[in-house]
């Protein structure tokens, strides 16, 4: 018996993502923040995205509650979800990289093994991890959804940071300490990184 894979064939677009580099006069890639809830992974790629924009350089956020409320809303947060969840985002920031963008993705990713994963579809210059590293104290002092509360009353289940496990980066590109730094500090950060790697020298315009 066939399975729907066996039919399927990949097909070559006639426009290459180097022609779309040209075009868009800059490189694409994949600027992952990771970091508990309420460490500010939303806020700052959302403040990264606006600074890109307002140098000519096309980027789009990728955001994990926005992303649930639908291609991802069949999903869970049993380990088994949440990593057929970032196989997904992994998959969609791949098109973006493709399409000749600069996609943020805002997501928890607790596992390890889940991000590598992304980090491999990619070629090597092309996946920026950001560890956004804030204590869990303050996450829990910020709690902006009130999420934290609800899940020391256990009723959030699989709550990463209190009943789940957060599995810290290894050797992240970025780190960004959101407890220490103010907004302004850490998106001048994620620039400098991006002006080294890339080259790019639009950001001057």
């Amino acid at each position: 018996m066939l399975t729907k894979s066996d039919n399927l064939v990949w097909h070559d677009s006639s426009v290459k993502k180097e022609d779309r580099h040209r075009l868009n006069g800059h490189r694409s890639g994949v600027i992952w923040f990771t970091g508990l809830s309420g460490s500010g992974k939303s806020t700052l790629a959302n403040a990264v995205d606006r600074e890109l924009y307002k140098h000519n350089i096309r980027s789009y956020v990728l955001d994990g509650d926005n992303i649930r409320h639908g291609l991802n809303r069949n999903l869970g947060f049993s380990p088994e979800d949440r990593q057929e969840n970032i196989r997904r985002i992994g998959e969609v920031s791949k098109l973006f990289v493709d399409a000749g963008l600069f996609v943020l993705t805002a997501f928890i990713s607790p596992y390890r093994n889940d991000r590598e994963m992304v980090r491999r579809l990619l070629n090597n210059d092309e996946f920026i991890e950001v560890y956004v590293k804030c204590s869990i104290d303050e996450c829990e002092r910020r709690d902006p959804k009130g999420l934290y509360e609800k899940a020391r009353k256990g009723e959030i289940k699989e709550f990463t940071g209190i009943s789940a496990p957060y599995e810290e980066p290894i050797n992240p590109e970025i780190i960004i300490e959101t407890d220490k730094q103010s907004l302004e500090e850490s998106v001048a950060q994620v620039m400098e990184y991006l002006k080294g790697l890339y080259d790019l020298k639009m950001l001057d315009k």
